[in-house]
């Protein structure tokens, strides 16, 4: 289990032990262009919060002045440019909250890595340079960039989006700049079918509105950006869907002397749904049936687990299961049937061969999906890519381009390949069939990740449709 992962799971204990105690750790990325001021206001945040010691303090002085930007862009290269290359994780905590920050890069060319920080996090900051955009005028143009990564937060079901509106204190008119870059924001998320959740003026070189509130300042007697991030919820778990469970690892345990069940492990991350003992279920690709005899959390206690945390499954049996494979719900009655009383299933599973039961996850090998396309080399109809569908491998090959997304209208464009960066619909076939749903309900079997079979660069990010 990462870091990361701890920290969530220590906030959830923390929910469901007392009666006053505070909300889950928030995840959220900052995000939007290249010297927009991602990685200072996140400097500012850690700085007015008191999440810095005084040592890592000295070690980011320049000419006797705090870079704030220094405290997130740890590699030398971002340090030499001045601009942030890979995501940079960052923790600090309130007396109302835990929070995980990821400080995804501005620049173009690093939107793959903005995409690997927004498929996790509960919320995204998009910040927007006022000094950067016609700001007299009512009717201004957002920057390509600031589009881009809040449409990609959005197609990837970031759950909250707020935009920071930074660098109002280097505009003549903060007032009315603030007043014409909220209409703009409130346009482009009611074209995009987007809830923008807030839109903070701020200043994160000088502090205004960060953690501090400057009452008055552009006419805005809101929350400040923390008291913002403080309300905001969690990303809700695929907790009403039948169970998945992509297996990541098998742990082989030959010592038992337990033969009464199945004496392997197979450890993951339940993807949606829930399983606990005598859950009946079905392994993926292989359609062999068997019974949970057991469930352990991460750290070996027994109990049942729900979406979106790590288990390990012990079955009645001995399964031939692998890294890949998918531990699924079993096939359900189609028919509606008469209530069962809630006793553990401990005979051997049989709706996999039953006529009347249609499988909780069918399996597809044509897709129809939106793509956010990462690499170099763009996307053509009949090249074929590795994909990754949870731990699983299949060969995917592209049928036809069907639109490309037009990121300032947000229309629907032919196109017959899509670029560097560029959002589209594609059509792919894929060399098996896998157990997939619309990612607009499942997140995690609602998407796939290409690879470039030769050079082996993530090429893109696929949602199905």
């Amino acid at each position: 289990m990462s870091t990361i992962d701890l920290i969530s799971a220590d906030g959830d204990r923390s929910r469901t032990s007392g009666h006053d105690v505070p909300p889950s750790a928030l995840k959220f990325i900052t995000c939007g262009s290249v010297d927009d001021g991602k990685s200072t206001l996140i400097g500012r945040l850690l700085l007015d919060s008191r999440a810095v010691l005084q040592d890592h303090l000295a070690g980011v002085q320049r000419g006797g002045q705090t870079d704030l930007a220094l405290l997130t862009d740890g590699l030398s290269a971002e340090r030499e440019q001045g601009i942030t290359i890979d995501v940079a994780y960052r923790y600090f905590a309130t007396e109302e909250r835990k929070f995980i920050i990821g400080d995804a890069p501005g620049h173009e060319q690093y939107t793959r890595n903005m995409v690997t920080a927004a498929s996790s996090a509960d919320a995204a900051v998009v910040l927007v340079d006022a000094s950067k955009l016609d700001w007299q005028n009512p009717q201004l143009a957002l920057l390509p960039q600031t589009r881009r990564h809040a449409l990609l937060a959005h197609l990837l079901r970031v759950h909250s989006l707020v935009f920071a509106v930074n660098k109002l204190d280097a505009v003549a008119d903060p007032a009315l700049a603030y007043r014409h870059i909220q209409g703009a924001l409130a346009r482009f998320a009611q074209a995009a079918g987007m809830d923008m959740g807030a839109a903070v003026p701020l200043s994160a070189l000088e502090g205004w509105n960060v953690v501090d509130a400057h009452p008055g300042w552009c006419g805005y007697a809101g929350p400040t950006l923390l008291q913002v991030l403080e309300a905001l919820p969690n990303t809700p778990a695929d907790t009403g869907l039948p169970l998945s469970l992509p297996v990541q690892w098998v742990e082989k345990n030959p010592a038992s002397s337990d033969i009464s069940r199945g004496r392997r492990i197979f450890w993951g991350r339940v993807a949606t749904g829930s399983v606990a003992p005598g859950s009946a279920v079905q392994i993926f690709p292989s359609g062999q049936s068997a019974t949970v005899a057991q469930v352990l959390d991460h750290a070996r206690r027994p109990g049942p687990a729900l979406a979106g945390r790590s288990a390990g499954i012990i079955l009645d049996r001995e399964l031939d299961v692998s890294r890949g494979d998918w531990i699924l719900a079993a096939p359900m009655s189609v028919a509606p049937a008469p209530a069962t009383p809630a006793t553990p299933v401990s005979a051997p599973a049989t709706a996999a061969t039953d006529p009347a039961c249609a499988p909780a996850w069918p399996p597809r090998r044509e897709l129809r999906t939106t793509v956010a396309w990462l690499d170099d080399e763009p996307l053509v109809a009949g090249r074929v890519y590795w994909a990754l569908h949870g731990h699983r491998w299949v060969k995917a090959k592209v049928r036809a381009v069907l639109h490309k997304l037009d990121i300032d209208t947000l229309a629907e464009e032919p196109a017959t390949q899509l670029g560097p960066n560029a959002i589209g619909h594609v059509d792919l076939q894929l060399q098996e069939a896998l157990p997939t749903m619309p990612f607009q309900q499942a997140r995690v079997p609602g998407s796939l990740i290409l690879v470039d079979s030769a050079s082996h660069k993530t090429a893109g990010a696929v949602l199905v449709n």
